[in-house]
């Protein structure tokens, strides 16, 4: 029997415990040979076989992230992907069918491939915890479940626990896998192997969708639940963008979770998902966000105590959600009163975020108003987040350094000075950095952490550290107007307003976006930004770039319209969602290339001037800053697919249409 992952030893009784812990990487995965040598143990176990068998994880971090995703980009055809999906189902295949009990301890994440493996057992223990382990996140890659998943999950929990899993790829708590059957037992580091005993020893009944949900899985409900679970996908994705949740549906409603043919069209389906061109780009994205997570030195500084100076939206919402993941946060502004209503806000975030009421108590305490900035002397870091005034920021900054403790790190949230002319001030200005959130804080995941060509490399490194403690997303960037994000999105939005200007109706020009795959079109993104924090990112970069400020944004600014923020802008907001007027239709053939291609020559100006390293990098900051439809994986991936000499000559033809807005960038003969 072979023993490199996996160590297999029965005790007195009779059990086998069967230990995964794959020798080549921190986590455990299914890989190609760690399946194979899970063959090589239920030969053994077939042969011989024992009372009982419990599945446990050697790893401290969890049980089985899932598949080894590295894999995915080694197959070539849909033959090979399918031989890969059908080597990992009849592996599952035999262990359901040992005829003995079987039981997955759960330790910790259970995701995609490991969670099916342990609905594959009998019976599932998992460690108590309220963190969101349990999960099916393959369709964030473009594909499905596809080791059984899309069969055994249904007939456990039902169709809608199932799907909501599946379809959305986001994960559950212990508790709600409990409340659903995915879950038959909830206990403590301590107890698990008791706990395993006694579930060989009973064989209770094995968990079953509740009765209503086989109804609906029936032949005769099935095409009545299919057209509603049709109807939430397309509200959320379109099918020629993302066909993985499409799919999902089509093989239920096939087949209705029954049947060895379900499992050989789970396969066949998975097969020819992992060679689609979404797939192939947001196999590569997740590979690109692992990137721009591991940047930084582990030995850096750690940051405990953040004092953030500016209760603003901005410097208020960073406060809180640093006090949500765990760091103590001051906050400090003029008065009283202007704090307030960013704890007023905190307040809301965790009442939202955190169910437990003693650790919501725990959250809310570790973020504390501070007047009088006493806080400054204990700060790891200190993040300035005052209105955009040059004068006002180094005076600032003055008092701040005469008070900070050895070793603390001083940053900026400025959208729009350099840090060159920010830092003259500063006693150390290479320990001076930028990080450049965007809003809403709590919901997009990447922070721009701004360096100058002398930059200490610590403390870059402790920014990265920060960023990542906070659970966001780091992308470095050189000190420049607009940085990465407001440098690539402002030629999208100003196109768009010109489109507006020659009278194409403002639906029309975001639907363009949206088709292409953009998250929301740019008038629906200026207004929900704020009109006033557009105009003022135009007047920066239209300095910096000798681009005019588009007159619609100055107008709207000057009648009190500044988006959504105050009910009204380029679309009338109501309950936080706009309201769209209707349309004729009527747009220009060249629309999306109007608004698209720009932002791809921006992405390689940043590029060639530096202001960003690495083509990665870039592509995955545009992603998590801007949306850029990530089943394109970024810019410059779709200038790649689409052809960088096409790219240019359309750029070219457009600049001979519609001006010198369009010319390529020399850059794009380096890429």
């Amino acid at each position: 029997m072979s023993d490199k992952h996996w160590t297999a030893n029965k005790d007195d009784n009779s059990i086998v415990w069967l230990k995964l812990d794959k020798t080549d990487g921190g986590a455990n995965v299914l890989s190609g040979p760690v399946l194979l040598e899970l063959n090589e143990n239920l030969n053994a176990l077939e042969a011989d076989l024992p009372k009982g068998l419990v599945v446990y994880s050697g790893k401290s971090n969890g049980f089985i992230m899932g598949a080894d995703i590295k894999e995915f980009t080694k197959i070539e055809n849909s033959d090979q992907g399918y031989e890969l999906a059908r080597l990992a189902q009849k592996a599952l295949d035999r262990l359901e069918q040992l005829h003995c009990p079987t039981v997955a301890v759960i330790n910790g994440f259970a995701l995609g491939g490991g969670l099916e493996l342990a609905i594959a057992c009998d019976y599932r223990i998992a460690l108590d915890s309220e963190k969101r382990i349990l999960g099916f996140p393959e369709v964030q890659l473009g594909i499905h479940p596809g080791f059984g998943g899309t069969v055994r999950a249904v007939r456990i929990a039902g169709v809608r626990p199932a799907m909501q899993m599946m379809l959305t790829g986001n994960p559950i708590n212990v508790s709600k896998g409990r409340r659903i059957g995915l879950i038959d037992k909830v206990v403590d580091e301590t107890s698990w192997r008791d706990a395993a005993n006694k579930l060989v020893s009973t064989a209770p009944p094995k968990r079953e969708a509740p009765f209503v949900e086989r109804v609906l899985s029936s032949a005769i409900a099935r095409p009545f639940i299919r057209n509603v679970l049709l109807k939430q996908v397309r509200s959320k994705a379109r099918k020629e963008h993302y066909p993985a949740p499409y799919a999902i549906i089509d093989l239920w409603s096939r087949f209705g979770a029954k049947g060895d043919v379900a499992y050989q069209a789970e396969a066949r389906s998975l097969a020819e998902l992992m060679c689609t061109d979404t797939s192939r780009n947001l196999v590569r994205v997740f590979f690109l966000q692992n990137k721009l997570k591991g940047q930084g030195s582990k030995d850096a500084p750690k940051v405990r105590h953040v004092h953030v100076v500016g209760a603003g939206v901005m410097g208020g919402d960073i406060a809180s959600w640093c006090a949500y993941r765990g760091l103590t946060v001051t906050l400090q502004d003029r008065e009283l009163k202007y704090v307030e209503p960013a704890l007023n806000r905190a307040q809301r975030l965790f009442t939202k975020r955190v169910r437990d009421d003693h650790k919501r108590a725990e959250t809310v305490s570790r973020l504390t108003a501070d007047v009088n900035g006493d806080g400054a002397a204990q700060a790891d870091l200190i993040i300035e987040a005052i209105f955009e005034d040059l004068d006002a920021k180094q005076s600032l900054y003055k008092d701040l350094q005469a008070k900070m403790k050895p070793g603390a790190l001083l940053a900026t949230n400025t959208s729009s000075i350099r840090l060159e002319e920010l830092r003259k001030v500063l006693d150390a200005p290479q320990r001076f950095i930028g990080l450049h959130f965007f809003n809403p804080v709590s919901q997009l995941p990447l922070v721009e952490v701004i360096r100058c060509d002398d930059t200490q490399q610590e403390a870059l490194d402790i920014g990265f550290g920060f960023v990542k403690k906070i659970s966001k997303l780091p992308l470095e960037c050189a000190s420049s107007p607009g940085f990465v994000v407001n440098r690539i999105l402002a030629p999208y939005t100003n196109e768009a307003l010109m489109l507006a200007e020659e009278g194409v109706a403002l639906p029309e020009i975001d639907n363009a976006a949206e088709t292409f795959g953009m998250p929301m079109g740019p008038i629906e993104l200026v207004d929900s930004v704020g009109i006033d924090v557009a105009m003022h990112v135009a007047k920066v970069l239209g300095a910096a770039m000798n681009r005019p400020v588009p007159a619609q944004l100055e107008k709207l600014v000057e009648a009190g319209h500044f988006g959504r923020k105050s009910g009204q802008g380029f679309y009338q907001w109501v309950d936080g969602k706009s309201v769209k007027p209707p349309s004729d239709g009527q747009v220009p053939a060249d629309i999306e290339d109007r608004l698209i291609l720009p932002m791809l020559n921006e992405a390689v100006a940043c590029l060639a001037e530096g202001v960003i390293s690495d083509a990665e990098l870039l592509d995955a900051g545009v992603i998590f800053g801007t949306g850029f439809a990530p089943f394109r994986g970024g810019p410059l991936q779709y200038a790649r697919s689409r052809g960088i000499a096409a790219v240019v000559e359309r750029l070219r033809a457009l600049t001979a249409s519609y001006g010198e807005r369009f010319t390529p960038h020399p850059g794009w003969s380096e890429l």
